[in-house]
């Protein structure tokens, strides 16, 4: 691998396979390996982004993406790619074989196909229409009947970003105004309608999707609350990891369910699943009300405050998402970010290993379709009220 990671990561890792050195080498074949090489018991596993296999049997053009710590050496395998018909590019991403292919539909026209959108991966804009396509079905759970924005980048992630709440000009098929009673409003937001809506997006250089907390069941009453972990300078991911296990802690002794996702960047989002009895701002209050609470139980680890200034060293737990008009981006959404990140369902026993905010990304993502959406298993069943919440919080 010749790219992928920096001063600071090779001295990492060298300090990780120093107490692993071997006198003897691990493969079955040695042939063609450098006679200077240094040999290590084989059991670190690193990540790796590569365009294809050789005829020789080695990866061509290969990106490191850190180590995992998530999996047993011995259970690593050569993956097969799933044979499957292709509408854009010719990139090849491993699908498991159990993963049943239900819902697609045909891509539409991808004009650009070839065009590098993240010069870091070097993803093009059909790798990422490749990537929505075989994820609509899980992005569309959490899509249907919300208001959506969207973030597009025409010129790639290096370039302008565009974030974009209403449909405006133009018709863009399976994607239309969120209706309100009878009538459209002029600043109506986005509604994805179906496959055809998510892979339209994706054509019209739409990177990230992000959805409103409520519903066009009732617009006006929030059904969920999100709790978005974004970490100041110098935090560490263990704090991260530590913040989102005691912000689920604190939230249930309120009496309420949470359920966990990565960002695709930084940071972790936490999400409670509400019923629909309270208005906007006894939601936004309520959450802001937690977030205070916390941060003075725990002034060392959480700031109230927003403001790079505000957060060195701490972590802010941003409750402005929950503000009426404010969105949040979708889990499957993926983000205009270095590496093109994703959004993605965890289980909370998983947080102890997850790696990093952004570990899936949409070159990677394959290992994850069998898991899906099962993480939030139960989100529907786990809606509260806020009223014993803001009873043991004696928030009026």
């Amino acid at each position: 691998m010749g790219t992928g990671f920096n001063t600071k990561a090779l001295r990492d890792i060298a300090a990780k396979l120093k107490p692993l050195a071997a006198r003897t080498c691990p493969f079955v074949e040695p042939a063609d390996i450098e006679d200077q090489a240094y040999w290590v018991k084989p059991i670190l596993i690193a990540e790796v982004a590569f365009q294809e296999w050789t005829q020789a049997g080695r990866v061509r053009q290969a990106v490191f993406h850190g180590l995992r710590v998530d999996k047993a050496a011995a259970s690593i395998v050569r993956e097969a790619p799933f044979a499957q018909p292709r509408s854009v590019s010719n990139h090849k991403v491993a699908v498991p074989t159990n993963m049943p292919v239900t819902g697609r539909v045909a891509a539409p026209h991808i004009t650009h196909a070839d065009r590098v959108i993240d010069t870091q991966s070097g993803l093009t804009k059909g790798d990422l229409v490749d990537y929505y396509q075989q994820v609509a079905d899980l992005i569309l759970v959490h899509l249907q009947d919300r208001p959506t924005a969207v973030m597009r980048a025409p010129s790639g992630i290096g370039g302008e970003l565009f974030f974009q709440k209403h449909l405006g000009a133009g018709t863009w098929a399976g994607i239309e105004a969120m209706s309100v009673g009878s009538a459209t409003s002029a600043k109506a937001m986005l509604q994805i309608r179906g496959s055809q809506g998510v892979l339209s997006a994706a054509q019209w250089n739409v990177v990230e999707f992000h959805t409103a907390n409520a519903s066009r069941r009732a617009l006006s009453l929030p059904d969920r609350m999100v709790f978005d972990l974004d970490p100041g300078e110098g935090v560490q991911w263990v704090q991260i990891r530590e913040a989102a296990a005691l912000v689920r802690a604190f939230l249930a002794q309120l009496g309420l369910q949470s359920f966990l996702k990565t960002s695709g960047g930084k940071g972790l989002h936490v999400v409670v699943p509400l019923r629909r009895v309270h208005d906007w701002a006894t939601v936004k209050g309520l959450s802001q009300a937690i977030v205070q609470h916390m941060s003075a139980q725990i002034p060392k680890r959480f700031v109230a405050k927003s403001g790079p200034r505000n957060r060195v060293g701490k972590i802010f737990i941003d409750y402005l998402r929950n503000s009426e008009g404010a969105t949040t981006v979708s889990a499957w959404s993926a983000r205009a970010r270095a590496g093109i990140g994703i959004s993605v369902p965890v289980h909370w026993d998983e947080l102890d290993q997850l790696p990093s905010g952004d570990h899936w990304t949409v070159l990677t993502f394959a290992e994850r379709l069998s898991v899906g959406n099962t993480p939030w298993d139960g989100y529907a069943k786990a809606a509260r009220s806020l009223t014993v919440a803001m009873q043991k919080l004696a928030y009026k």
